[in-house]
């Protein structure tokens, strides 16, 4: 490639809303890939304590299951299983008022919904910086190229007849903005609809363990499929009595 043209020759030649715009893409950019890099490995962090939700179930009480699904604070499973057991304390505790206006099932639901929300907001926190790059990289890029060419368009109509490799230098230099532009959108949402996917997987085993949790805390059992002639299971937490609560 001629040392007069690329990426270096439009900064050296490019005016202040040239080097703007550069900037401004360079930075989205920057953010799109930090966005993705942090989301992703909270994703896989999540997923693993994902996996350890059976394990919960397999427990022989409450207090080790919950040590089973491990110390962390941000642990979203964890909180469901404590915001379950303090909402249904809460509700044993209040007789004759809060039981009288509120029935558990209705009680436990809420404080369960309430949790999820929590973490739901948590999983989009970012996302919003993605959709925003992806939406308006090609359009700041095209931004600069628009800006580029008119500007080149006016140095050679000054500099009076031009060949035609005259115009195809500075032009497409300027047309360099679009593919940056293009190369900052793409990353961005392909990162997104990747999150969002994920982010669905796990809510919807979020969604059903706290179903289980919900039976669980109203009746001492898991919610099991019933199959005629099936088996009897092991005893687990599942099986155990509702917890009682001074």
């Amino acid at each position: 490639m001629n040392p007069q043209f690329g990426l270096a020759n439009v900064w050296a030649q490019g005016d202040i809303v040239t080097r703007s715009v550069a900037v401004l893409l360079l930075l989205m950019s920057l953010a799109s890939w930090m966005v993705i890099l942090i989301k992703m490995l909270d994703l896989l962090r999540y997923r693993k304590i994902a996996s350890k939700a059976e394990d919960f179930w397999r427990s022989p009480d409450l207090a080790n299951g919950l040590n089973s699904l491990g110390q962390a604070d941000d642990n979203p499973f964890r909180q469901l299983v404590e915001q379950g057991r303090d909402a249904s304390a809460h509700h044993q505790q209040a007789q004759g008022q809060l039981s009288n206006t509120l029935d558990p099932s209705d009680w436990i639901t809420r404080s369960l919904r309430h949790e999820i929300d929590e973490f739901t907001s948590h999983l989009q926190s970012g996302m919003a910086v993605l959709a925003s790059v992806g939406s308006t990289a090609p359009f700041v890029g095209l931004f600069g190229t628009v800006w580029g060419i008119y500007h080149a368009l006016l140095s050679i109509g000054m500099a009076g007849q031009a060949t035609i490799d005259q115009v195809a230098g500075p032009v497409g230099e300027s047309l360099i903005m679009t593919a940056m532009g293009l190369a900052v959108a793409i990353p961005a949402v392909l990162g997104y609809n990747a999150l969002v996917r994920g982010n669905k997987r796990l809510l919807h085993k979020l969604g059903r363990f706290a179903h289980d949790l919900h039976a669980y805390f109203l009746t001492g059992a898991r919610v099991h499929p019933v199959s005629p002639g099936s088996p009897a299971r092991k005893p687990e937490l599942t099986d155990a009595p509702a917890p009682k609560h001074a």
